[in-house]
């Protein structure tokens, strides 16, 4: 049994070696991405929480956040945009970001708030709940997007900085795997809609589920399939 664990191990290590070849090209690469850190650490701000969500697409489920406080000397090869790894490269880095940051937190924002206050601010609201999910006095966000409504912080907002930002980048990883595991377990309640493969997005399948069946109690109504139902 534990050369089978073993070997598993090695091969998802491949899987992850496999995204650079060339171990200096990967070292030039994060240090590329962190220089949005590096910029705010040489400014005595030290505790910088990157920070991303997950679900504003999807027809059901909530949506995600994630917050990343890293130490400045950082370096966990294979950081990267969440979109850009596979499952299995995601699943394999998230134990080696919670080991190595100093802090992490994750926002839940659930469908029904989701269509009480509508996706944007339901995102931010996710976005706020990680970061005090972190449990640190945080000096400055970093956060994908166009930033964060109603935060009592200073933040730089970055477009696509979730494959421009270290931090940011980390945090996508840890809410995209949070978030896929939710929706696994929502697959088990109710296996008709196959949340388990499409994870709530509209995909051809789960549009046909709602159809057939109607939405679940994890259906966001506001959403523009709501009529159908």
């Amino acid at each position: 049994m534990l050369k089978k664990i073993e070997k598993k191990l090695t091969e998802i290590d491949k899987n992850i070696a496999r995204r650079f070849r060339d171990p200096e090209l990967e070292q030039k690469r994060i240090i590329s991405m962190l220089e949005f850190e590096k910029r705010l650490w040489n400014r005595d701000l030290k505790l910088l929480a990157g920070v991303d969500e997950v679900g504003r697409g999807p027809l059901a489920g909530p949506v995600v956040s994630a917050a990343v406080i890293f130490p400045e000397d950082i370096y966990i090869p294979g950081i990267d945009d969440s979109k850009r790894l596979t499952a299995r490269q995601r699943t394999y880095l998230v134990p080696l970001i919670k080991e190595k940051a100093l802090a992490t937190g994750i926002g839940i924002v659930d469908s029904e708030i989701i269509d009480e206050m509508n996706i944007r601010r339901a995102t931010h609201l996710s976005m706020i709940e990680a970061i005090d999910n972190l449990g640190l006095k945080v000096d400055h966000v970093l956060v994908d997007g166009l930033g964060i409504a109603n935060l009592p912080l200073t933040q730089t907002a970055i477009a696509g900085g979730d494959a421009k930002c270290y931090s940011i980048a980390a945090a996508s990883i840890l809410a995209k795997v949070y978030r896929d595991n939710m929706m696994i377990e929502f697959d088990k309640i109710y296996p008709e809609y196959g949340f388990a493969g499409h994870k709530g997005y509209g995909s051809q399948a789960h549009c046909a589920a709602i159809s057939q069946y109607g939405p679940c109690p994890i259906h966001r109504r506001s959403f523009s399939w709501g009529g159908r139902a």
